[in-house]
Order: C-alpha cells, then sequence, then structure tokens
C-alpha cells in the first residue's frame, strides 16, 4: 500500500485547522446590560458592559485578550463624565476587591466588622459607589480574571513590571478609543500593588500616549518596596535594610491595641493619639539604636527592648532575642500566641488558628479566608446572571501562576516607583493624589506610606495636591462598615475636586 502523499496530508490538516474555531478569548465579546439602582434617594441608571477587547501589535498580531467590566452612568454627557480606571494587586489579583468592595453599584455583604456570617454570600445595592460621580472600568491584567495572553508560551512576559504597565497602558488607550471618551476627565485607581502600577501608569500613559491623569487613587499603597520587601526564603525582612522594622512599629502597636494587649495606661488611649507617640519614638530612639548595630550599648539596648515590649505586648526576652527586630510574620503569630491564635497579615483585626502553636509563621491568612469564599461566588455568579457575560474559563481572582514576578529593572534595587509618580505629578500639576491606609494593615502599612509620600521631594506648591486618610480597618478597609462609609464619600469629594 502506497505511503499518504506528504502534501496532501499538509494540505488537508490546514483545512482542518481553518475550521476549529479559535479559542474565546482569542476574539472581541462584550455583553451589555441596562441596570438602574437607588443611592441617597436617586435613581442612577447605567449601562455594564462586560467583555474582552483583544489588544494587538501595529502589525495586526494578536497579544492579549483584555476582560473588564464597565459602568456608564446613562442621560449624561460622555465628555463631561469622569471615568475611573481601577484594578488591585497581588501581582496576580483581579479587580474582584475594589469592583465588589467600594466602587461597584454592587458590593459584598458583610457585616459592621467585615465578617460573613454565611457562604456563599451575597450582593447588595452599594451605597457607597463612586458610580454617583464617576463611570467606572475595571481592569484584570493577563493571568488574572478571565484575561489571557493569546499564546500561552506568552504568559511570563506579561508577569514583568513594565510590560505589566505597557499592556494595561495599552487597554486603556483602547478603551478610551474604542468608546469615545479620549476627552472625558481621567482617573487611575489601585490598590496594594495596583498602586505600584498606577503610580507606574501616570507616568508610561503620559509620556507615552499623551494621556494626563486628573488623578491618582492610591488605595493600601506600596511605592516604595525598601518599606516592606522581605527574602523570600525566609520571609523576613532583608538584613541590612532596618527600615521596614521602624515603619511597621506603629501598626504593631495598633494591633496589640485593638486586641486589648496593652499594659492599662495605654490601653485606655485614643488610638490616634497613641499612635503618634510610637511614631516619634519609631523615628527617632528606635531608628537611631537600629542605626548603630552592635555599636549600641547595653544600657540602650535594654531601654530600646523595655519601650518596644510596652508598645507591642511582646516580652523583652523575645525581642532581645530579635536583636531589637521584631519580623512582622513573627509578631503575627506571637502576639496572641498564649492564646493559642494568629492576627491576620492583610487586617490583624481578625484571628486565626494554625495547626501548630510553635513556629515562627502563619499557616494562612484570617482575614483572606474571610473574604475570599464570598467574593469569589458573588462574582461568578453576578458576571453571568447579571451582566449576561458567559465563559469556561477559571476566572482567576488571585493567581499564584504569575510568580515569580519578573522586577528585571531594579536588578541590585528595591523597586520604587516614588519618583515615577514625583516627575509625573511635576510635568502635570493639575494631577490630584488621594492616599487611603488601614491602621491595622500588616502588608502595607501606613506608616510605610507616609515614610514615602514624605520622600517624594516634590515642591512645596504640589504638596497639597496629596490627600491622605486613616482608617480603623486593613488592607480592605472598605469591609469594615464605619469605613466603606468614611472612604466613598471621600473618594466622591476627591472625583469632583479634582476635575
Amino acid at each position: 500500500m502506497p505511503d499518504k502523499d506528504p502534501k496532501k496530508a499538509t494540505d488537508e490538516a490546514k483545512a482542518e485547522e481553518k475550521e476549529t474555531p479559535p479559542p474565546e478569548h482569542h476574539e472581541d465579546a462584550l455583553s451589555e446590560t441596562q441596570h438602574t439602582i437607588a443611592v441617597d434617594d436617586q435613581d442612577i441608571s447605567y449601562t455594564a458592559t462586560a467583555g474582552r477587547i483583544v489588544l494587538k501589535e501595529d502589525d495586526d498580531t494578536k497579544k492579549a485578550s483584555f476582560f473588564f467590566t464597565s459602568y456608564a452612568k446613562e442621560g449624561v454627557e460622555p465628555a463631561d463624565r469622569p471615568i475611573v480606571f481601577a484594578f488591585n494587586g497581588g501581582p496576580g489579583s483581579s479587580s474582584v476587591w475594589l469592583h465588589l468592595g467600594i466602587l461597584g453599584p454592587k458590593r459584598v455583604a458583610l457585616d459592621d466588622k467585615g465578617n460573613l456570617e454565611m457562604h456563599p454570600g451575597e450582593l447588595i445595592v452599594n451605597d457607597q459607589t463612586l458610580l454617583t460621580h464617576a463611570d467606572l472600568v475595571f481592569i484584570d491584567p493577563v493571568s488574572t480574571g478571565f484575561t489571557r495572553a493569546i499564546e500561552k508560551d506568552d504568559e511570563k512576559t506579561y508577569h514583568h513590571f513594565e510590560k505589566d504597565i505597557e499592556s494595561v497602558g495599552a487597554f486603556v488607550r483602547m478603551y478610551l478609543t474604542r468608546f469615545n471618551r479620549w476627552s472625558s476627565p481621567k482617573f487611575v485607581a489601585g490598590e496594594s500593588y495596583g498602586t505600584t502600577r498606577s503610580a507606574g501608569l501616570a507616568g508610561h500613559l503620559m509620556s507615552r500616549y499623551g494621556i494626563y491623569l486628573n488623578g491618582v487613587i492610591l488605595i493600601s499603597s506600596v511605592l516604595s518596596f525598601q518599606t516592606i520587601a522581605l527574602d523570600s526564603s525566609t520571609y523576613t525582612f532583608h538584613r541590612g535594610n532596618d527600615l521596614p522594622y521602624v515603619v511597621y512599629l506603629p501598626s504593631y502597636t495598633a494591633t496589640a491595641w485593638y486586641h486589648k494587649q496593652l499594659e492599662d495606661e495605654l490601653q485606655k488611649r485614643e488610638l490616634t493619639d497613641l499612635l503618634a507617640e510610637v511614631e516619634a519614638f519609631a523615628e527617632t530612639d528606635y531608628l537611631l539604636a537600629l542605626q548603630q548595630g552592635a555599636r549600641l550599648d547595653p544600657e540602650s539596648s535594654a531601654a530600646i527592648a523595655q519601650q518596644l515590649a510596652r508598645y507591642t505586648s511582646l516580652s523583652e526576652e523575645f525581642i532581645n532575642r530579635s536583636d531589637l527586630r521584631i519580623e512582622k510574620f513573627h509578631f503575627m503569630k506571637e502576639l496572641l500566641r498564649d492564646k493559642g491564635v494568629t492576627v491576620g497579615r492583610l487586617d490583624s483585626r481578625y484571628q486565626g488558628v494554625d495547626r501548630y502553636d510553635v513556629g515562627v509563621m502563619l499557616e494562612h491568612d484570617p482575614s483572606l479566608d474571610v473574604w475570599m469564599g464570598p467574593y469569589t461566588a458573588t462574582f461568578n455568579d453576578y458576571v453571568r446572571r447579571d451582566l449576561g457575560y458567559e465563559s469556561d474559563l477559571v476566572y482567576e481572582i488571585l493567581n499564584p501562576k504569575v510568580w515569580p514576578w519578573n522586577y528585571e529593572k531594579f536588578q541590585n534595587a528595591y523597586v520604587d516607583v516614588s519618583e515615577t509618580l514625583r516627575d509625573a505629578m511635576t510635568k502635570n500639576p493639575g494631577m490630584r493624589v488621594y492616599v487611603a491606609s488601614g491602621y491595622f494593615d500588616l502588608a502595607t502599612p501606613y506608616f510605610a506610606t507616609e515614610h514615602t509620600i514624605a520622600h517624594l521631594g516634590l515642591e512645596d506648591m504640589l504638596r497639597d495636591n496629596i490627600d491622605i486618610s486613616y482608617f480603623d480597618a486593613g488592607h480592605m478597609m472598605y469591609v469594615h462598615k464605619p469605613s466603606i462609609e468614611k472612604l466613598g464619600p471621600e473618594l466622591r469629594a476627591f472625583v469632583e475636586s479634582s476635575t
């Protein structure tokens, strides 16, 4: 029997390939639905768009399919209507947290402290939504949500500090073009690593596309990684970098105060009053002591250890064995060890139970455990049932596969976008910045943010362009009812005053 003609076999294979439809994320697809909600006794009618836009190179090569959800108020002139592009961080996080936590028209129902009493959770009208003052676009970067690289081999290309900013920036430009929003006042809003991305975008959008922002919203900021960076092998702060110990101390005190672990005299104080005292100690006596290293005399060392024990409720013995340097994961494990519980990283108000009381590392973050289930379930239901978008892809809420994230631009240096933000503010002096920080955030502590802002090197006339606000909650301060009732009006006022 003769062999099959190779040319014929190749032609048949090509024909079969043409008949096979491309994966769903290789083509644009949008679902538009109309909705109305009542906020502050007023009806807001809006169009929701959930879908994907395929980004292409100049030669028409498809590179990535970006999933987004947008909300546009009806009956208004789009050119006059502010627009906010929002995303979370991780890296590897979808935008679900800002979307269903504070900014969008619906939010996950939690109790006053941020707890869910029964799974899978439910969505309620968000009476603090920013949709009252701006249209909203929630962006999922590559490998998060439903966003994918067109070629699987290209995924890691986007798990990269610069490529991430460039691709999100390309999506912003494409959205402004497709939806005729170039004349709208423009904002970006990020949380956690999303603040790193936001500062980077403020510079990139300006230099690459001539897009000048009206404002930047930074929630739970990290602009300089020197303030929080960990050794990936030990999960301790880098040896030789004493700054994190200084900027974390006030958050340790706030946490101990919340769990009623401080001595009576401190416990009775107002939190903000107490923190002012701790901040002053941290950036003077404590910083100087750490700077001296082994040159610090025993008497001074004992005095510092005594004060640290007073402000954290940890034992002087533990602090001395730690060389006066309290690692954040050690603190989370040690603070309530005698009670057999740990405290959360994203929000230290939450308590958890590890399998083992020994050791220095958390086995899980009790704060994330509370939120992960309801945010995942409610979004997956909402996007299909209410927004009419269908997909068999996994909606990646938090995707660990993006690690290790590529920071090659910062080889042998700490990641730092503070200079990018300063430069953008200087070139665009009308751009304003809003910063929100939680006292009980042990991921991006509020005093670290203060330190970075204080070292931006801004001209005096531009310092008033930055508004900083504080909340009695953690990283996702909007899960806490009193905090969302403060954050919502402040965000609306910020957008209004920035246009």
